[in-house]
């Protein structure tokens, strides 16, 4: 269980949940236990009465519970040498008096085990919850580079299924096993202080129990690491397939990949299939043994009534009721364990997760004013992932307020220099400066609050238009949100829709086009009026008469800010006041529009064919 003692900071956070519960544990246990009492009292009295009717003596001496009774004052009961009718008289009615105790002390039970559920079932809601944040909270810490590691739907099955059957340890295994434990506790001691020999050999079976249920747990636990695995694996797949479903149906390949979904189904049905046979163990083993448990407290027990030791009828009942009151809790423990070893297995994916470190980091604190002076010096950069360098020792000044334009083919760079800026990776050689700081150590939250970044590949969430450009304040009123569209020519649009801006958009921005979509960002992008703007390729899906439209928009809104453009066609950077043009990571030309037509070069050649091709 190493991997489950993680969650010992939440039980300690929780203690009198767990303090609480566990007094009421011992509660319910004991009035448990004693029940079987009033059992082995009854069958005494009872025989005692008969014997003394049949044999004409004095009536038997009233049971200790009834003497209680009559001691604290809730009942009179006495025991006369009155007729055979008064005393049949009053063995009913102690009888009866018997019954109502035991049906008392079972509602008492009942109250306790109600109380003892609403402290140990609430307390793993609660931690429940504190893992989820606290997963979620680490899906925002950590880097870009994670998430290209790792699939959505692995992930998305750790916090849900994974935290499910850890909540199934953190509530219902807990409560049991403390629960089996005191109620073990209280048997045997129960058990012992009627026949400590016939105890020993009731319990001889156990020690066999013990070791199965080692065996079998430990076999659990491979198995229900493999089952996790695997229902990750379906759930990346069915995610995946979801999301390019416009693709599968594109190609025709629905069939191909339903048979690929069915032979992987089969395949996780053949491991949670072997898994439960393996829990199927369980129970009959445990019914078994305690089976073999009541066999030898009836066949002992009876000899040592035989034999004249002491023991009497109600003692073998009450003994049968102890070995059987144990039937449940020993068959728990296979559920239990089953329980243990899924959340180990499921703890131990989330350990893997929560152990993860952040790779960029925010090593200084504070608000200092950004103002936007951008500064690379011989920077290269190596995705982490796969080994490929993007950029090699990269050299330019931006100054405050002004314009940069990128361009160059595609895997050249260019959005690799728009990531190094906003940090969601690190330099590997080299530095970037933002307004003479080195990027490190200016801190990451007022950096990224600095920026407006319309990303290359656009990301609209299933929400209404209208929240989705006030994604970055919800404070923004809708004055500044109808602006934005404006600014960003998406406004008429919006508005041939029947619900306006309240419109509900299909996950991804389905139910948009490709330009709306674009729009839409760059809505969002430049409502926050931040310092630094960066266009990653945002227009290359709307017409150049809508281009054109958005970009003297653009430069009002750019005017005093810092802006970095970046884009395939000439006709969206040739305003910028410094043009890089990059191939194969290196910049291959620099200089303003016309400077870069005058030297006749690559630039000039792009900037003709795109012409003639308008």
């Amino acid at each position: 269980m190493k991997e489950l003692k993680y969650l010992n900071k939440y039980f300690f956070k929780y203690k009198w949940h767990l303090i609480i519960g566990l007094f009421f544990i011992v509660l319910t246990t004991y009035f448990k236990v004693y029940a079987p009492t009033l059992f082995n009292e009854g069958v005494d009295y009872i025989e005692n009465s008969l014997d003394a009717v049949k044999n004409d003596t004095s009536p038997p001496s009233l049971p200790e519970s009834i003497r209680w009774l009559n001691d604290i004052g809730l009942t009179s009961v006495e025991q006369t040498n009155s007729d055979k009718q008064e005393q049949a008289k009053t063995t009913r009615y102690v009888i009866f008096l018997l019954a109502i105790l035991f049906a008392v002390l079972f509602i008492i039970q009942g109250i306790f085990l109600f109380f003892t559920r609403v402290t140990l079932i609430i307390m793993s809601r609660r931690i429940e919850y504190d893992l989820k944040n606290q997963i979620y909270q680490q899906y925002q810490d950590l880097s870009l580079s994670f998430f290209k590691r790792n699939n959505t739907g692995d992930l998305m099955n750790r916090i849900s299924e994974d935290v499910s059957k850890v909540r199934m340890y953190l509530g219902p295994a807990v409560m049991y096993t403390l629960s089996l434990a005191f109620l073990i506790g209280f048997v045997l001691y129960a058990m012992c202080s009627i026949s400590v020999k016939l105890t020993l050999y009731t319990l001889l079976p156990l020690p066999i129990l013990s070791i199965s249920i080692y065996y079998v747990s430990t076999l659990i636990n491979k198995k229900s690491e493999r089952v996790q695995e695997k229902q990750s694996e379906l759930s990346s797949f069915v995610q995946e397939t979801t999301s390019g479903i416009r693709v599968l149906k594109a190609y025709n390949r629905e069939n191909a990949y339903m048979n690929f979904f069915r032979n992987e189904s089969d395949s996780y049905k053949t491991l949670i299939l072997s898994l439960i046979k393996i829990e199927a163990l369980f129970m009959p083993l445990i019914i078994m043994l305690v089976g073999l448990s009541t066999v030898f407290a009836i066949y002992l027990g009876s000899l040592e009534a035989i034999a004249g030791n002491g023991f009497d009828k109600g003692d073998i009942i009450q003994f049968i009721i102890y070995v059987n009151m144990l039937t449940w809790p020993f068959a728990s423990v296979g559920w239990v364990t089953s329980l243990v070893n899924k959340a180990e297995a499921s703890q131990k994916r989330i350990n893997e997760f929560l152990n993860e470190e952040p790779e960029i980091k925010s090593t200084h604190s504070g608000d200092e004013k950004i103002t936007g002076n951008i500064t690379f010096k011989d920077v290269s950069f190596t995705y982490p992932d796969t080994g490929i360098e993007a950029l090699k020792r990269i050299n330019f000044n931006l100054e405050t307020g002004k314009t940069l334009g990128i361009t160059g083919k595609t895997g050249s760079g260019k959005s690799t220099i728009a990531n190094l800026i906003s940090r969601q990776y690190d330099v590997t050689s080299g530095s970037i400066k933002i307004d003479g700081r080195t990027i490190q150590n200016v801190h990451l939250e007022n950096l990224r609050n600095s920026m407006g970044t319309v990303p290359q590949d656009v990301f609209l969430f299933s929400d209404s238009i209208r929240n989705n450009i006030s994604f970055s304040d919800e404070l923004l009123t809708e004055e500044q949100i109808v602006e934005a569209a404006k600014q960003a020519d998406i406004y008429d649009n919006i508005m041939e829709f029947s619900e306006k801006f309240d419109t509900i958009l299909g996950e991804r921005g389905i139910n948009l086009s490709g330009g709306q979509k674009q729009r839409i960002s760059i809505a969002r992008a430049i409502i926050k009026s931040p310092e630094i703007l960066i266009f990653d390729d945002c227009l290359s899906s709307v017409d150049t008469e809508t281009e054109d439209k958005i970009l003297r928009n653009l430069n009002q809104i750019m005017k005093g800010k810092t802006s970095i453009i970046i884009s395939h066609r000439i006709s969206t950077i040739l305003r910028a006041d410094h043009i890089l043009v990059l191939n194969k990571g290196e910049i291959i030309e620099q200089g303003s529009h016309q400077d870069l037509i005058d030297k006749k070069g690559y630039y000039h050649d792009l900037y003709q064919k795109q012409l003639v091709e308008g």
